[in-house]
């Protein structure tokens, strides 16, 4: 029990600064200070996150076979938790199409990549980015094109994440030496990340209206529990290594991604209970991730 304990509060410690990130942006929201959302948003998804994935995926210490394990556990983990939540959105009456991607799709950029970083290490960030650019790839694809009243967005394929994994693939599959100025430069980019996801976080949290905290309420608890089980079916069929599996669990229960909520409300009329579940299922999992670190990783040392 004492074990359970120092984890708990050396997780907490842990934690502390990527809580002040988002509590900055936060606090820049609720004072309505200058905020450039727009600049920000494309910084990232187009510049800092492709730069992050490209050098990471290419200087990782993880093998082809082990990267391949992930992204083949991250399909199917995905594909269990959408099929579990489309079946309790079903049986609890709501409308599966509107609500799917807010339950199904977890927020695996602002909080998966720095969590998994600070559970696993340099590996737990490999495992997280492999994780992070298949889920984006079908967030921004599958996702919207299973709301109501949309084909979806031709963007998906042309995503500047997609085009540096698969760069990054055809480099490590190639054997091709990068050189050291273009490493050095994804680096520099891609150490901007996590800090600006973390503000963007923040900010957008303290603008969500909080009108459909009730309906959202019941879609976070969903996304974190099936999610949980799901990532966990998954490993477990699958036969990962500790530290893999312990990543998979681990993004698989982060809370409701924010871009959903800007989907849900660009292309339903479910953005107010959207919004809910990205705003309980936060709070939740910071509430709750010394336990979920803990049973990903376990205490150790």
């Amino acid at each position: 029990m004492g074990a359970v304990v120092a984890f708990y509060v050396a997780t907490v410690g842990l934690l502390a600064p990527l809580m002040a990130c988002v509590g900055v942006g936060l606090f820049w929201g609720k004072k309505e200070y200058p905020f450039a959302g727009a600049f920000v948003t494309v910084l990232v998804t187009s510049v800092t996150t492709p730069a992050l994935v490209f050098e990471t995926l290419v200087t990782t210490e993880l093998d082809n076979r082990m990267l391949a394990d992930i992204a083949g556990a991250t399909v199917l983990a995905l594909l269990v938790c959408g099929l579990a939540c489309a079946l309790v959105l079903r049986l609890c009456g709501q409308p599966v199409r509107k609500l799917l991607p807010t339950a199904c799709v977890p927020n695996a950029g602002n909080l998966g990549l720095p969590v998994s970083h600070l559970a696993f290490g340099d590996v737990g960030l490999s495992a997280a980015v492999a994780f992070f650019a298949i889920n984006s790839f079908i967030q921004h694809t599958v996702g919207v094109r299973l709301l109501p009243g949309t084909s979806g967005t031709a963007g998906g394929w042309k995503s500047p994440v997609l085009i540096a994994s698969a760069a990054a693939v055809a480099v490590r599959a190639a054997g091709l030496p990068m050189p050291g100025w273009i490493l050095e430069s994804a680096h520099l980019l891609g150490s901007l990340t996590v800090p600006l996801m973390l503000l963007s976080l923040g900010h957008a949290l303290a603008l969500i209206p909080s009108s459909g905290l009730k309906l959202g309420a019941g879609v976070a608890a969903l996304r974190l529990s099936a999610g949980l089980a799901s990532g966990l079916a998954a490993a477990g069929m699958l036969g990962l290594s500790a530290d893999l599996a312990g990543v998979l669990v681990l993004q698989m229960a982060m809370p409701c991604a924010v871009v959903s909520y800007m989907y849900s409300r660009r292309y339903t009329d479910m953005g107010d209970t959207s919004a809910g579940a990205v705003l309980v299922s936060t709070v939740a999992f910071l509430a709750l991730a010394p336990l979920l670190l803990w049973l990903a990783a376990g205490p150790r040392g």
